[in-house]
């Protein structure tokens, strides 16, 4: 008899789960009610720390509620957890495929683990490898997959049995818009034609509204749920589109943000879109603004504004400033800071990077973007003088991080993709072993630590592992310690990654308060929204440039004369996708 879909697949009535660091006991979910019925995908949203993840573990099994009870398919998780696993796919945020096996060893090690029998694996394979466009590559090691088809290959290896329920963790955290576009395509296709219902937790709110309904986490608490539109409908009237003529729009943002009534204002495409309280007129937000030439055209509600508006009535925001950076140096001519000029990695005979070359600016924020496996991430270590390019010149700050100098080296900061630091260390020995590192001492050394844990709210987390902080905590002590020591030139790799939209959003304010300061930023994003931050930027593809320039100008080289320049994401795919491109 087939599951009628008025009946919940999965339930949770009551939930409460802590756990205990060091002295603290953290409440990750308090008193969840929420029920998945069997209709398609169901979104999981919330910042960092709201407890996605707790939920997610708790539904397949692998922790058990303090209190309340989960029901998958009709059994308890409490003790019928081993059942429960047989029957659901779950695929985490790092699902685990095996480096030095291939594509097709990690299917057969998931099929054992499975227990599917040899002989039913063949037609399984075929229809996964066909789903998920890696039928090609099945003698590959799974360690040289780009990052988007390590998420297809975990997402096959999930769906090697076949599931009612499949629960994602973040499945398209850093993949690039044309593998977050290709795993959505499989999403759509598990759903419509077997019949799966899927749990998702997503940072893309342009993903959560595709799902069904949602259900909005906050410190373990549900904050609303119900159909995407039904949440955007509350904020309706409450967008604008907003230019300034002669105001740069960084500029514009920074007026807009402090503007009373404002609740975002985000740069979007050629203009910036403020979201406002609905009692705020825009007469009384141009009044608020204080920008005389301040245009305001309205624009439709999208699920983002609601849920920056939810949060925006429960949280706060960051305090962090950048007192203590140096005015920039004005001068009518552009100080070129990071120069590269025919730049090219090997791996054996693998050109990583060939023939690449560019120049950034002072007080510039340059964009690095590229598909999963473009080359960007080899590019951005070279410069940072972690790996030596096998050809060509580069130069960061007039030296060559390869024989630079303490001194030079000094003058850097460094964000990377994955979190590097030292995770048995609490926030603060975190701080003072960077502090240590950039040669800061006493009454200065003190001063930089105060504000990295009050300007990152880090201060009631000072005597917690860094291990244990959520994503979101984990990369502001990653940039509060990147900048200790107020470098000239800031280095990003991925930042954001992973990171809900209100904390982009607060990483963004400091990084371009940081440019206005003379701070030059390069930074590599998945984000194409993030893209239209930069000043500048450069899309690679196969190791090579694709294109360089504004992002204005990228958008009008694919626009091809029209009038409706694209969305950043539809440049990007369209240049990464473009038969015309020649790409060794």
């Amino acid at each position: 008899m087939t599951p009628v879909k008025t009946q919940p697949i999965l339930e949770a009535r009551e939930v409460t789960r802590t756990f205990r660091s060091g002295q603290r006991c953290i409440t990750a979910l308090a008193a969840v009610d929420l029920v998945v019925l069997r209709d398609g995908v169901i979104g999981l949203i919330g910042p960092d720390g709201a407890g996605k993840t707790t939920f997610m573990r708790l539904a397949a099994g692998l922790l058990r509620p303090d209190s309340g009870e989960v029901w998958v398919q009709g059994l308890s998780t409490r003790d019928q957890a081993l059942a429960i696993q047989s029957r659901i796919g779950y695929m985490p945020q790092r699902f685990g495929l095996y480096s030095d096996l291939t594509v097709r060893e990690n299917l057969d090690l998931y099929a054992d683990l499975q227990g599917v029998a040899p002989a039913n694996r063949s037609t399984r394979y075929d229809v996964l490898m066909q789903m998920t466009g890696l039928g090609g590559v099945q003698q590959r090691l799974a360690g040289n997959l780009s990052g988007g088809m390590k998420q297809k290959l975990g997402l096959a290896c999930t769906l090697i049995q076949p599931k009612e329920l499949l629960l994602l963790d973040e499945p398209t955290v850093g993949v690039d818009p044309v593998s977050r576009r290709e795993l959505w395509q499989i999403i759509d296709r598990l759903v419509e034609e077997e019949q799966i219902t899927v749990l998702l937790s997503t940072a893309y709110m342009d993903e959560a509204e595709r799902c069904r309904y949602v259900y909005v986490l906050h410190n373990g608490y549900v904050l609303s749920h119900g159909e995407p539109q039904a949440l955007c409908s509350r904020m309706q009237g409450c967008g604008y589109a907003a230019r300034a003529p002669g105001v740069h729009r960084r500029a514009l943002q920074g007026y807009l943000v402090r503007a009373s009534g404002v609740l975002d204002a985000v740069i979007e495409r050629e203009w910036l879109r403020v979201v406002t309280e609905p009692e705020l007129s825009p007469e009384r937000l141009k009044e608020c603004a204080g920008v005389p030439s301040l245009e305001l055209d309205p624009l439709p509600a999208r699920f983002e504004d609601a849920f920056i508006a939810e949060f925006r009535a429960v949280g706060s925001r960051w305090q962090t400033t950048v007192s203590g950076w140096a005015p920039p140096q004005t001068s009518s001519e552009p100080e070129t800071v990071i120069r590269v000029n025919a730049l090219g990695r090997r791996f054996g005979d693998f050109h990583a990077v060939r023939d690449l070359s560019f120049e950034v600016n002072r007080g510039e924020i340059f964009g690095l973007l590229g598909a999963n496996g473009a080359g960007k991430s080899t590019t951005f270590r070279m410069l940072c003088g972690l790996l030596p390019p096998s050809s060509g010149e580069l130069s960061v700050a007039g030296a060559d991080l390869r024989r630079a100098s303490a001194a030079a080296r000094a003058r850097i900061g460094y964000v990377s993709q994955s979190f590097a630091l030292y995770g048995q260390l609490t926030v603060t020995q975190n701080l003072r072993f960077f502090a240590n590192v950039y040669n800061l001492r006493g009454d200065r050394r003190r001063e930089r630590i105060g504000w990295a844990l009050d300007g990152f709210e880090l201060r009631a987390l000072a005597n917690v592992d860094a291990e244990d902080l959520s994503l979101g905590f984990k990369q502001r002590l990653a940039l509060a310690a990147a900048l200790l020591h107020q470098p000239e030139i800031l280095f990003l790799d991925e930042p954001t990654s992973g990171v809900d939209p209100l904390a982009r959003r607060e990483f963004w304010q400091l990084i371009n308060a940081l440019a206005e300061c003379g701070v030059t930023v390069l930074v590599t994003t998945h984000f194409m929204e993030e893209a239209d931050y930069c000043d500048r930027l450069v899309i690679m593809a196969g190791g090579q440039l694709l294109a360089l320039g504004t992002p204005e100008s990228i958008k009008q080289q694919v626009a091809g004369g029209r009038s409706a320049l694209p969305s950043m994401e539809e440049a990007f795919i369209a240049l990464v996708e473009s038969p015309q491109r020649e790409v060794g």
